[in-house]
């Protein structure tokens, strides 16, 4: 059996699931069996993954736990296998937070986990006021402002920089290509 990538993640509102379906569209151009999962439903077996990508969003501050006892609860296998991680959260907006070593949401959660992914990123999110129940507006919004973020807005703003994406796509993709060829030869 070919090995594969594996991509799981925990989306709150949509954009983290987004951009997984970006990487993983991104994997199957690159003639690269991928497999989708969301962090509820995942139960499968780490042992087939090539590389496995994990991917969370940020609610108020924090991933979602259900990533970090995943990751706890298969540091053996993740020790085996290639693996990525990214987070994707709105303070990546900024240009002084939007890197794996500047993002302190990141920085927190690999300390935290204590994991050194293979690969590291963080994508900026998306604001849509209009999709969020009324606490979460005003908590959004109250954030927002301490941060100088926009406070209002006509429709969704999407920060993602999806060329950036592309980016840690390939880097994965050029990995999985050159270690599957050294296996070969």
């Amino acid at each position: 059996m070919e090995p594969k990538i594996g991509i799981i993640y925990s989306s709150v509102d949509g954009q983290t699931l987004k951009i997984c379906k970006k990487l993983s569209a991104f994997f199957n151009e690159k003639q690269i069996q991928t497999e989708l999962y969301s962090i509820d439903d995942f139960n499968g077996n780490l042992s087939e993954f090539h590389t496995l990508v994990i991917g969370a969003s940020i609610r108020y501050g924090k991933h979602n736990e259900k990533i970090s006892e995943f990751i706890r609860n298969n540091k053996d296998h993740l020790s085996e296998i290639k693996t990525a991680f990214f987070s994707v959260n709105l303070v990546a907006r900024k240009k002084d937070k939007n890197l794996a070593n500047t993002n302190p949401y990141l920085i927190k959660f690999l300390k935290k986990n204590e994991w050194k992914p293979d690969f590291l990123d963080v994508f900026a999110g998306k604001l849509d006021y209009k999709s969020y129940s009324l606490i979460d507006r005003i908590m959004i919004k109250l954030i927002m402002k301490l941060t100088n973020g926009p406070t209002r807005s006509d429709g969704p703003i999407e920060f993602t920089d999806w060329k950036r994406v592309d980016s840690f796509g390939l880097k994965i993709s050029e990995n999985y290509k050159s270690t599957k060829h050294n296996k070969e030869a």
